[in-house]
């Protein structure tokens, strides 16, 4: 099985789970006129929706080179984190079992993929532009932030630290998987979390907009922290990176909201402009 089948496979999960939540979580009344307010949203916030490609355009450059430099800059916590949680993990997957591993996984790669696109779907398609505006702005903050914190921090995860007591479960119940965690994660890339953060982000952009899709809110905290326990079950991170991202994805929020609202207050002509946005992110940080 290629690289092509496996995300054939992804994107075919994906789109289902994705129609299903648009029935249930949007509903027919949410989806009249949404790709009008879709393309109007995509016009007030093309400047951060642009904001975020750099950021990530970015991160895949520095990505290929960044282990590098963070071995001529960087610091080893690998150590101090072993040392702080010793067998945490390695408990964990104590209760290792054919059933949670096939969930975790599917979680792990299927739910986290569904988890980070479905609200900027959503989003787009509400009268309000807050929320798509703030949950963008936090994804561009988790990506830099991030990014820096794997430049400056090396650390290898549990299954490569003790992988006499801590065991691949992911590849092993799934192998065709490295196919594409290997295109976007290094062993020394795993403080903080990107994949708690992110999903801390959702559910947290979740919380602040709940009245627009309440059943959205709880379904959204449920997957966030199924994801953040499969990145320890199945021995990728420790819990200090977990820990770590859900610190992360509180500031990304609190940065995004910030800059929502204050474009939200200062109208479009402003609110929408790159240099808006940069500097409502910088006022934030002065504060």
């Amino acid at each position: 099985m290629g690289l092509a089948t496996v995300l054939a496979q992804l994107a075919a999960v994906v789109v289902a789970l994705h129609l299903l939540a648009l029935a249930t979580v949007v509903g027919r009344d949410g989806l009249a006129g949404a790709p009008g307010r879709v393309r109007a949203n995509l016009r007030r916030v093309a400047p951060t929706l642009g904001l975020l490609v750099v950021v990530l355009a970015v991160n895949g450059v520095v990505r290929d080179v960044g282990v590098e430099i963070s071995w001529l800059i960087g610091v080893n916590v690998t150590g101090a984190i072993h040392a702080l949680e010793g067998g945490l993990v390695a408990r964990l997957q104590s209760v290792a079992a054919p059933p949670l591993t096939a969930f975790f996984s599917a979680v792990y790669v299927f739910g986290y993929a569904f988890l980070v696109t479905f609200p900027v779907v959503a989003y787009l398609a509400c009268e309000d532009d807050r929320p798509i505006r703030t949950l963008l702005v936090a994804y561009a903050i988790n990506y830099a932030l991030g990014l820096v914190c794997y430049v400056l921090f090396i650390s290898y995860g549990p299954r490569n630290v003790t992988p006499e007591a801590v065991r691949s479960l992911l590849y092993t119940n799934w192998p065709q998987a490295q196919l594409l965690t290997g295109r976007v994660n290094r062993n020394t890339n795993v403080f903080p979390s990107l994949h708690t953060s992110l999903s801390v982000t959702v559910a947290l952009v979740a919380r602040r907009y709940r009245d627009i899709f309440p059943r959205w809110y709880p379904a959204a905290v449920a997957l966030a922290a199924s994801i953040a326990v499969s990145t320890m079950y199945l021995g990728i991170h420790w819990a200090t990176d977990v820990v770590g991202g859900a610190a992360l994805a509180a500031v990304a929020v609190a940065v995004g909201v910030t800059a929502a609202e204050a474009a939200a207050e200062s109208g479009p002509a402003l609110g929408d402009s790159p240099t808006g946005v940069v500097d409502r992110v910088a006022a934030w940080i002065r504060r």
